[in-house]
C-alpha cells in the first residue's frame, strides 16, 4: 500500500499505553489518519508503574525448572518478591499450569531465541519516534546494574547469562569496588553485581509515554479519552468502533493494544487467549534524600531502584492476585521497607504508591497477530514486563501487517493460534 492510498484511510488504536501509542505512531508514519482511544490520561498506564528499563536481554521467561515447587512458599510468604494470593489460586490455576509447561529447558531456550529476535531491534525502532520529540533526554544513556547479596545469586544467574551471551547480549561482572564507583550510595553494601551495557532506562515512565503521545497529536493524530465498548462489524471485517459515549469511529484498520483490557474483545476477535493481569507494585519518593545514578536491580530483594524526573521509583515485586482483584498496597509498603534496609537515609514522608497490571501470557511472549475472525483487526498485547522495551518494535510490526508487508522478523512465535495447541497449553 502506498502512502497516497493509506492517507485516505482511517485507523483506530484501542489502548493508549506504550504499546498503543507506538502502534499509533507507526501507523501514522504509514500514512493513516489515526485515532487513539483510552479512558486514562496520557502516560497514566501500566508502564507508568514499571522500572522504566529497556531490558533488551530480558528474554528468558519467568518460568524456570522447579517453579512448581515454589508455589507453597508463595502462598505462605506474602513478603516475598513473587507472591500468590490464596484466594486467586482457583482462578489462576489453569493459567499457571500452562506457565509451568514452559519450564522445560528446551522450551525456555526456544522462547528466549524468539524474544531476542524482537529485542535486538529496540533502539533502532524507537529512534525515529524519539527523533521527532521535542525532549531529547527521554531515554537515558546509562547502563543498568544488578546487585546480589552473596556470590550464590551470581552463580544462579550464570546459565541465563550464558544463554543471553549466545544470543548476542552483553554483561559484565562487578565487584564491590566497581559497584561503589558506579553507585556511591551503595558502596560497601554489595560485593557482587552485573552491569548490562546494552540496557537503558527512560528518565520518567509517565513522561516518556506522555511525550510520545504529544508527538503523535502534533503530527495530526487524535486522542480520545473514552472507552471502546465494541468493534463494529461488517461481514468478516471491522468497520470501526463504538465508544461508551455512543460516538462511532469508522476505520479501515483497528488495532487492539489495550493490555489486560484487550480481553473484552476476544469473542469478537475469534480468539481464546489465557491473558492474565499480574500486579506489579511501585513506590515513588519525590524527594528521596539519596542520589541513585543508575537504574539498579536488587535481585535478592525482588525490586529495583529507578531514578526518574518525578523522584526515585522503587518497585518491581509481582503478585498473582486474580482477575478484578483490588490492589494490595501493603505489597508496596513491603518494597519500601526493604529499600530502607539498604538505604536507611531514604526520605519516605511524601511517598506515592502505584500498581500496574502486567498483561502476561503463560509463555511470556506477546501476541502480535491478525484477528482470525476480523481480517482488518490487528492484535498487540500480552507483553508482560516488556511493554516499554518492545513498544516501538511492536508498532513497526503492526504497521507492516497493516500495510500488507512481510515483517522483517518472523512473528510466527507471537501468533494467537499457539494457545490452541494441545488443549491450549502453549
Amino acid at each position: 500500500m502506498s502512502n497516497a492510498q493509506a492517507s485516505l484511510q482511517d485507523a483506530v488504536v484501542v489502548g493508549g499505553g506504550i504499546v498503543g501509542v507506538c502502534c499509533a505512531l507507526y501507523l501514522q508514519r504509514e500514512g493513516y489518519r489515526v485515532t487513539l482511544v483510552d479512558p486514562a490520561a496520557p502516560g497514566d498506564s501500566t508502564a507508568k508503574w514499571s522500572c522504566g528499563q529497556m531490558a533488551v536481554s530480558e528474554v528468558i521467561p519467568l518460568s524456570k525448572p522447579g517453579i512448581l515447587m515454589k508455589v507453597p512458599g508463595w502462598l505462605l510468604d506474602q513478603k516475598g518478591p513473587l507472591a500468590l494470593r490464596p484466594s486467586a489460586l482457583p482462578s489462576i490455576l489453569p493459567w499457571f499450569l500452562r506457565f509451568v509447561a514452559c519450564a522445560r529447558h528446551s522450551r525456555i531456550e526456544e522462547i528466549a531465541r524468539a524474544m531476542a529476535k524482537l529485542t535486538q531491534h529496540v533502539y533502532t525502532d524507537y529512534a525515529p519516534l524519539l527523533d521527532v520529540c521535542a525532549d531529547k533526554t527521554l531515554l537515558g544513556q546509562r547502563p543498568i546494574i544488578e546487585v546480589f547479596e552473596s556470590p550464590a545469586g551470581l552463580v544462579h544467574e550464570r546459565p541465563h547469562l550464558e544463554l543471553r551471551k549466545s544470543l548476542g547480549f552483553q554483561s559484565e561482572e562487578l565487584d564491590a569496588a566497581a559497584i561503589g564507583d558506579l553507585e556511591p550510595a551503595l558502596a560497601g553494601k554489595f560485593s557482587h553485581g552485573l552491569l548490562f551495557p546494552d540496557w537503558r532506562a527512560v528518565n520518567d515512565t509517565e513522561g516518556f509515554i506522555a511525550a510520545l503521545t504529544e508527538s503523535f497529536i502534533a503530527q495530526g493524530g487524535t486522542r480520545i479519552r473514552d472507552e471502546v465498548r465494541r468493534i463494529d462489524e461488517n461481514a468478516d471485517r471491522a468497520s470501526g468502533v463504538t465508544l461508551a459515549s455512543g460516538q462511532r469511529l469508522p476505520a479501515s484498520q483497528v488495532v487492539v493494544a489495550a493490555g489486560t483490557g484487550s480481553r473484552q474483545f476476544f469473542d469478537q476477535l475469534g480468539v481464546s487467549i489465557p491473558l492474565a493481569g499480574i500486579a506489579g507494585y511501585q513506590a515513588v519518593l519525590p524527594t528521596p534524600g539519596v542520589e541513585i545514578r543508575h537504574s539498579v536491580i536488587y535481585a535478592d530483594g525482588g525490586f529495583c531502584f529507578s531514578p526518574m524526573t518525578r523522584g526515585l521509583q522503587i518497585g518491581g515485586t509481582i503478585e498473582f492476585a486474580g482477575p478484578n482483584a483490588e490492589p494490595n498496597f501493603k505489597r508496596a509498603e513491603i518494597i519500601l521497607e526493604k529499600a530502607r534496609r539498604v538505604l536507611p537515609q531514604l526520605k519516605t514522608d511524601k511517598v506515592e504508591f502505584g500498581v500496574g497490571y502486567r498483561p502476561f501470557l503463560p509463555d511470556t511472549k506477546p501476541v502480535i497477530d491478525r484477528s482470525p475472525r476480523l481480517t482488518n483487526v490487528l492484535m498487540a498485547f500480552g507483553h508482560g514486563q516488556l511493554g516499554l522495551t518492545l513498544g516501538a518494535t511492536t508498532g513497526r510490526l503492526i504497521a507492516d501487517l497493516a500495510a500488507g508487508r512481510q515483517p522483517a522478523q518472523d512473528i510466527t512465535p507471537f501468533n494467537a493460534r499457539r494457545f490452541a495447541f494441545i488443549g491450549g497449553i502453549a
